[in-house]
C-alpha cells in the first residue's frame, strides 16, 4: 500500500479546513463551496476515502500516528464484519406469535 508523505498530507489536511472555514463562513458563495469541495475531493484521493469527512478523520490518524500503527488501524476498519462473513440462513424463521 503506498501512502502519500506525511508534509503532504499535512498541507492538503490545511487546505481542506481553511476553506472548510470559509466556505461556513458564506455557504452561497458558489465558487467558494466548490473550491471546498475540490480540496474535500483532493483530500479523498490522498487518504484513499469515499467521502470528505472520512478523508479528513484519516489524515488526522496519519498524522498523530506512527507508520505502523496506522496501517494496523485501517487493517482493523476494513475487515468484514462477522455479519457479512455469514453465509444465508439454512432455514426461515418462524413467528410463535398467536399459537
Amino acid at each position: 500500500m503506498l501512502l502519500p508523505a506525511k508534509a503532504e498530507v499535512a498541507r492538503q489536511l490545511g487546505r481542506y479546513r481553511a476553506w472548510e472555514r470559509v466556505m461556513l463562513a458564506s455557504p452561497n458563495d458558489r465558487a467558494v463551496r466548490a473550491t471546498f469541495e475540490d480540496a474535500g475531493y483532493t483530500l479523498c484521493v490522498l487518504m484513499g476515502e469515499r467521502c470528505a469527512r472520512e478523508a479528513a478523520d484519516a489524515a488526522e490518524r496519519y498524522l498523530r500516528t506512527s507508520l505502523g500503527t496506522y496501517l494496523r488501524e485501517q487493517n482493523e476498519r476494513h475487515r468484514p464484519g462477522r455479519a457479512a462473513r455469514r453465509g444465508p440462513p439454512t432455514a426461515k424463521r418462524r413467528s410463535r406469535a398467536g399459537r
